[in-house]
């Protein structure tokens, strides 16, 4: 797959002083219109890389702001880490540097990876490249958004319950969760670590597997990281099997369609499917938010204005010090996860919501497990429906939560998943997900590189395209 792909044009770009000089200049012209990138600076990426002889030598990228790259700010899109600026590289961006791709910048997302539409950033808006009135997504939407755009190619991104696939998926892009492990989460700035992984959003399925091969592996700096111990098998002809939903209530009709036409699209290709209930989806939302806000409770009570960050000047003492900094630090999304958070840690309510949800994680391991005994893949949903609209139209951020049933449910298994698009209504992208077997990323980038017989992604209409004349 690897031999296919060909970023002449990209690499170009990067090729020397005046060739970055111009691409730093396009790349703010068309961000003033996008709003993806919180720190923008190719010239101080490329004196991070090293020269080497690897397909993803000079081709730029773009890093969520809550992964650590040496020297750009690391916000989490947070006025508490306003002016913060990270002293090393996480170890997947490590892996990119060392085969000489070059960091074009940081990128917006929701504060802490928070939010389903990148609104919750302290700093900046991010429109959908698609359609200037709507969400590019979140909480990953500066990955998603400078992907569509043009900006670069690929970015990281993190996947804590969605956060890649279901900006991929706004913007019409390749959204990667891989496997819980099999990236090493040194450097990501932490939020729900049982939860949580680094993603990549890329515009082709070709680049998608190049990037992933190249971050993951064990990292004696994550104990949570691992090697593949049993690698999937690869899809074989005549012998695919699509686990596909039911039951599509609750989807916009558009989104309905658009997933009947994949069913389709499946079938045509000449894969088997299988109509199946998934019952975890019925519960899978309440488990998932009980244990990504303890989690996100315990991590985030290191913000106190004492060690780094930002500090309050008001308080007499250490402890009104520390509530006024969180007071003015922290958005509203991030206090309610953490109050909730604390709330179900409590003593006397811990068995009733903490280790409910976590027996309820271990049965959906269990139910995915035995589907994949039966199928290939299992076809989901990313989002009951398209970018919704910025403003009094938007989903309240409840509608959001509950419309994330269908990606949660591949982070509380630790399974692997990808978006991918598979069509174009309104003016706005479609698109589906595979969730797969730990450790078959390429089974499902196989698969979304077969799909793209049927539908070649476009190119969004707010696209300016850097390589043009290179």
């Amino acid at each position: 797959m690897h031999e296919e792909i060909d970023h002449s044009a990209w690499r170009a770009l990067t090729s020397s002083t005046a060739q970055l000089t111009d691409y730093h200049h396009r790349l703010l012209s068309l961000d003033d219109r996008v709003g993806a990138f919180l720190e923008c600076d190719p010239h101080k990426g490329a004196s991070l890389t090293c020269a080497q002889d690897h397909p993803l030598s000079g081709i730029p990228f773009a890093v969520k702001d809550n992964i650590a790259l040496k020297d750009f700010s690391l916000t989490c899109g947070s006025k508490i880490l306003q002016d913060f600026i990270s002293p090393y590289s996480a170890t997947a961006v490590n892996r990119l540097l060392e085969c000489g791709a070059v960091p074009a910048g940081k990128v917006n997302l929701d504060e802490f990876g928070m939010g389903s539409d990148t609104t919750n950033s302290a700093y900046r808006r991010t429109i959908n490249p698609w359609h200037a009135d709507r969400v590019p997504g979140g909480s990953s939407g500066g990955s998603a958004a400078a992907v569509a755009a043009g900006m670069v190619p690929y970015a990281l991104g993190s996947d804590t319950g969605g956060s890649v696939r279901q900006p991929a998926n706004f913007c019409g892009v390749y959204g990667l969760k891989p496997t819980y492990g099999a990236v090493s989460r040194y450097g990501l700035v932490a939020y729900a670590s049982s939860l949580e992984t680094i993603g990549i959003i890329a515009d082709t399925p070709e680049l998608t597997q190049l990037v992933f091969d190249t971050i993951a592996g064990p990292d004696p700096k994550d104990q949570t990281s691992r090697s593949a111990s049993d690698t999937a098998a690869p899809l074989r002809d005549g012998q695919v099997t699509i686990g596909v939903l039911s039951d599509t209530d609750g989807l916009d009709e558009e989104v309905r369609r658009g997933y009947r036409e994949a069913v389709e699209g499946c079938r045509s290709l000449g894969w088997g499917i299988e109509q199946i209930s998934l019952d975890a989806l019925s519960y899978a939302v309440p488990a998932y938010y009980t244990i990504a806000a303890a989690e996100a409770s315990a991590n985030l009570a290191r913000y106190t204005g004492i060690r780094y960050g930002q500090r309050s000047l008001t308080g007499a003492d250490v402890q009104s010090m520390t509530r006024a900094t969180r007071e003015e630090g922290f958005g509203a999304e991030v206090k309610l996860r953490i109050l909730l958070g604390t709330y179900v840690l409590r003593s006397g309510f811990q068995d009733q919501y903490y280790i409910r949800a976590q027996k309820l994680r271990t049965k959906i391991r269990g139910d995915l497990s035995a589907l994949f005994s039966r199928v290939s893949l299992l076809m989901l949903p990313v989002f009951p429906t398209q970018a919704y609209p910025f403003g009094a139209d938007a989903l309240t951020p409840f509608q959001q939560k509950l419309a994330d049933r269908y990606t949660v449910t591949a982070n509380l298994a630790g399974v692997p998943a990808l978006s991918f698009p598979t069509g174009n209504v309104s003016g706005l992208p479609l698109g589906v997900q595979f969730l797969a077997p730990e450790f078959a990323e390429h089974r499902l980038l196989e698969a979304a590189g077969a799909y793209r017989q049927i539908y070649r992604p476009q190119q969004a209409v707010h696209h300016l395209s850097l390589t043009e004349g290179v």
